[in-house]
């Protein structure tokens, strides 16, 4: 649950806060869908177990996802301020490793995916508190995206504690989704706010 792209002008375009707002909000219809799909076919899966089909694709798909809408986001602000955006590729290598990594750890155990999940989310909120702190001043309405991030640290290293038990399950992930996709709407809403202060 990733932002990575940094505006470097002063002020940023309309265009930009627009396109921002609707992949914030694609995120949050994205991740509600993941929570359903994970609430009714695999919350159930504790840490010994072994992830189903479904289980495997969605946990392989969700930092895939990450990957790609950061890709999108990385492209949209490169075009609209012209400089080349290294958190975002930076992040978008994470995304691949973690989904690389995801794709090995869903054929052993919850606890292992649990594991991968957990360093990448704790990496990825340090990337985006970064990103944040850095737009506060040119694109502002960062303070969702710092609480997200901060939580999404404390979310990762929770996860990689967690997998060594034998009662965590798959659902802990889910709710990780969920609190992002709050974190993303609050972000959009923000972002909309301040985009109808600047077109005034």
């Amino acid at each position: 649950m990733t932002q990575t792209a940094v505006p470097s002008s002063t002020t940023t375009p309309s265009t930009t806060l627009s396109g921002l707002r609707s992949l914030h909000l694609i995120r949050v219809a994205f991740s509600l869908v993941w929570v359903a799909l994970v609430a009714t076919t695999s919350a159930s899966l504790v840490s010994p177990d072994e992830p189903t089909v479904i289980a495997a694709v969605l946990l392989v798909v969700y930092p895939l996802w990450d990957a790609v809408a950061t890709l999108v986001e990385r492209r949209m602000t490169t075009a609209a301020t012209g400089s080349t955006d290294r958190v975002g590729t930076l992040n978008m290598a994470l995304g691949l490793a973690a989904t690389a990594g995801m794709i090995v750890a869903v054929f052993s155990t919850i606890g292992t995916t649990l594991l991968v999940f957990g360093v990448w989310a704790l990496l990825s909120g340090a990337i985006q508190l970064t990103v944040a702190i850095r737009r506060r001043r040119t694109v502002g309405a960062q303070w969702p995206m710092l609480i997200s991030g901060g939580l999404s640290v404390l979310a990762g290293a929770n996860f990689a504690a967690m997998s060594t038990s034998a009662t965590s399950s798959l659902s802990a992930i889910a709710g990780y989704s969920a609190f992002g996709a709050f974190w993303f709407l609050v972000s959009a809403i923000t972002l909309s706010i301040r985009s109808r202060r600047e077109n005034r």
